[in-house]
């Protein structure tokens, strides 16, 4: 069974169970409540038709019992219409019934010795009915001698039916609706509710993007606690991203001192003649350099912070003013066609890394011409370094990013750049895709999602 992990489904599901409990309960209480409220109004109508047949008890000469008049409800004249009345002289034996018993009577409890007062009891009627009654007993004088009369009134519990059927429809409807309109006050609570959790994901996202470096503190109190711990995180992240940077320093100083310095031996060695082993050493130090400058590119992005937004035209004029000084950048002519208002969310050393070895490869490769464009899409920024070069293979495409992987076997380099743009772009969430350009040769992108964390 797959466990909900959302917290407003919960609450929700919740919601609706203490609903739909509350009207179950509530409908139950309330039909009982109405049986209850009909049968008393029942019971005050046969009670007016008990007083009216105690009023009618009449024995004339004989003893005989008579009533001076009967009630003058229509049922009591229909045979079986639902309500009936009885009265017995319990001293002489002697029973009057209405029309509507026909010829049954009401078999009214044995054990009955109030007098006085009205007893109410439910007997068992004609056709397996159900009756509900109210009775009383009263003492005549006749004639100088009591009797005992017993007067019973009784109605038909089907007569109740319909009334309490009519009122749980209504019930049922009246209350759908209380528990629609309670449900849609619980889920507008719920989303208010929640809302501060919310507030915290997108000052999270702020915080991602460096558009804020702590979390507001303006939170309700139940929040508070919640938010003190995160700012309290990020500020130990800070400190230890403080010494990361510290030690990324203090290693690039640490074997940029030893690189001079065989770069010094190198040019003493060609000095006296040994270009073979120069060369040589050449190389490695290079390569040395270049998995240097990768690996302080790596940590650089692995621990940085908040990255702000950079001018982008300006770190390519900056990028092209440097090339341009440069064996292949002198040969070559380059496009700064960015928009001069744009900017992208990267740190700006990481940004000239990223530019710079596209732009180093491009300015390499290229014949005569590498051009440099961006745009803003719906969901992403996209830079573009074009070239008028060979271009590279499908084949050769997929891999060319990968570390070590060189495809210009005769040309300088140890095959990281493309390496260290890759592994950049990875730390703003970015991707490098590489295609061919309209120039005719390679097109590297660098797209850069607009929404932290995308």
């Amino acid at each position: 069974m797959r466990t909900v992990r959302s917290l407003r489904l919960r609450l929700l599901a919740l919601a609706v169970i203490v609903v739909a409990a509350a009207m179950v309960v509530t409908g139950l209480g309330l039909a009982a409540l109405f049986t209850r409220h009909v049968e008393r109004r029942i019971g005050q109508e046969l009670d007016t038709h008990l007083r009216q047949l105690i009023g009618a008890v009449r024995f004339n000469a004989e003893g005989q019992l008579s009533l001076m008049r009967e009630p003058a409800d229509p049922r009591f004249a229909r045979v079986l219409g639902g309500l009936y009345w009885q009265v017995e002289d319990r001293t002489g034996g002697q029973f009057l019934t209405s029309r509507s018993l026909w010829n049954e009577t009401l078999a009214l409890p044995a054990d009955s010795s109030l007098q006085g007062g009205v007893e109410i009891s439910h007997i068992a009627g004609p056709r397996a009915s159900t009756l509900l009654v109210h009775e009383r007993t009263i003492v005549i004088a006749v004639h100088g001698a009591d009797r005992l009369i017993r007067i019973g009134v009784a109605i038909d519990g089907t007569e109740i039916d319909p009334l309490r059927a009519g009122f749980t429809r209504d019930l049922v409807l009246a209350l759908g609706i209380l528990g629609t309109v309670l449900l849609i006050g619980f889920a507008i609570q719920i989303r208010a509710g929640l809302r501060p959790l919310h507030t915290v994901r997108n000052a999270l996202g702020e915080i991602r993007s460096g558009a804020a470096r702590r979390l507001a503190t303006d939170v309700p109190e139940e929040v508070a606690p919640l938010v003190e711990e995160i700012n309290a995180l990020l500020a130990a992240q800070e400190q230890e991203l403080g010494r990361a940077r510290d030690r990324a320093a203090d290693l690039a100083h640490g074997l940029r001192t030893p690189l001079t310095a065989l770069a010094a031996d190198v040019r003493r060695l060609r000095g006296r003649g040994e270009a073979d082993i120069a060369r040589d050493i050449s190389e490695i130090v290079q390569n040395m350099g270049r998995h240097v400058d990768r690996e302080l590119a790596r940590a650089r992005t692995r621990h940085g912070g908040p990255a702000a937004a950079t001018p982008l035209a300006r770190a390519v004029d900056d990028l092209v003013r440097t090339l341009e000084r440069t064996p292949d950048g002198e040969r070559v002519r380059f496009e700064n066609a960015v928009p001069a208002d744009m900017k992208v969310p990267v740190d700006p050393q990481d940004l000239h890394e990223m530019l710079g070895n596209l732009m180093e490869n491009a300015a390499r490769h290229a014949r005569s011409r590498v051009r440099i464009s961006a745009t803003t899409g719906r969901d992403a920024h996209r830079m573009s370094v074009e070239d008028d070069g060979p271009g590279l293979q499908n084949f050769e495409k997929s891999t060319a990013a990968l570390r070590g992987i060189k495809l210009d076997t005769n040309g300088p380099g140890a095959g990281l750049g493309l390496a260290i743009v890759q592994d950049i772009a990875s730390a703003y969430n970015a991707e490098l895709r590489l295609g061919s350009a309209e120039l005719g040769g390679l097109a590297a992108e660098i797209w850069i999602p607009l929404a932290p964390g995308a």
